[in-house]
């Protein structure tokens, strides 16, 4: 059985939805590719890890993307961006009005250096996020997560290159929790004085 992790950072394990043999799993391997510069080879280092696919035409993701076996589906509720000052981030978490799962669409693969692993596809973010990022994730609505994982290379760019999700479909909580406290968005989390826009 899959367990739910209450956040997932790189390194981490998340919520992933892949398909195999005409079947929708839920599986959970750990969020981040294993990245290797020849910098760090030399030098004996051990592969990081890169969760965020910017740029298709990377050889990281060029081959993969290309083939439909390697799409999932990532399973979250809401997603941060650090805000405020170098030294003293909080966490600022941003999801959909109205919809409690949202689907963020990835690619994921079995690796020799972390085992099962995923990363996820990012777009050019909003004016809601924008002050904070300006890359957001690439968020699926339910009608499209077939195109997602079956379509052509063409849809997986039309995708990242699409116009971003309207800022008037995002609630944004504002937290007081440090950037990397390691604390979820919860009711229990939220302060008298937090803002849910």
């Amino acid at each position: 059985m899959t367990s739910v992790p209450s956040e997932t950072v790189e390194g981490a394990a998340g919520l992933i939805v892949l398909e195999k043999d005409g079947l929708r799993l839920l599986k959970s391997p750990t969020w981040g590719f294993p990245r290797q510069t020849g910098e760090m080879r030399h030098n004996g280092e051990p592969p990081g890890r890169i969760g965020l696919v910017a740029e298709l035409t990377n050889p990281l993701w060029d081959r993969l993307v290309v083939d439909a076996k390697y799409r999932c589906l990532i399973a979250l509720t809401h997603f941060a961006n650090p805000d405020g000052v170098k030294g003293s981030k909080t966490r600022t978490w941003f999801s959909f009005h109205r919809q409690p799962l949202i689907a963020w669409a990835g690619i994921c693969r079995n690796t020799l250096e972390f085992g099962p692993v995923f990363a996820g596809l990012t777009m050019a973010a909003n004016e809601k996020i924008r002050p904070l990022n300006d890359r957001m994730p690439v968020l699926l609505k339910p009608e499209e997560y077939e195109r997602w994982l079956h379509g052509s290379i063409e849809d997986v760019i039309a995708f990242q290159y699409r116009e971003p999700p309207a800022s008037d479909e995002f609630a944004v909580l504002q937290s007081r929790d440090r950037w990397q406290s390691g604390t979820p968005p919860s009711k229990a989390s939220r302060r008298r004085d937090d803002v849910i826009i």
